[in-house]
């Protein structure tokens, strides 16, 4: 399960290192901000991998000037509280906005 979660969250770094290569300019960000964006995104979504009780899958992720919005539907608060967590713990996040919404399983 470990090895699983380790590959996953390197998967995820890597799909969005090679998107922000290929990613044109968004006009509002330098290429540099941008690519640093992209790269608190990347860093997200393997914590996001790594967390108890939080499906990465369920969990969307934004970032913009290192303000980090996490969107999605999870089974419960917990897991809510421990996905907002995980963000806040990675480097180069400067805030976390949670618009996660808490649907019971189904």
């Amino acid at each position: 399960m470990f090895t699983s979660r380790v590959l996953h969250g390197l998967g995820a770094v890597i799909l969005a290192a090679m998107l922000a290569a290929c990613a044109a300019q968004d006009g509002h960000r330098s290429a540099g901000q941008y690519t640093d964006d992209t790269a608190t995104t990347a860093r997200v979504k393997a914590a996001l991998v790594q967390a108890d009780g939080v499906s990465a899958a369920d969990v969307q992720v934004e970032t913009y000037g290192g303000v980090v919005q996490l969107s999605g539907f999870v089974p419960s608060q917990d897991a809510a509280t421990q996905a907002v967590n995980a963000a806040r713990g990675v480097d180069g996040v400067k805030e976390v906005r949670n618009d996660i919404q808490v649907r019971g399983r189904q």
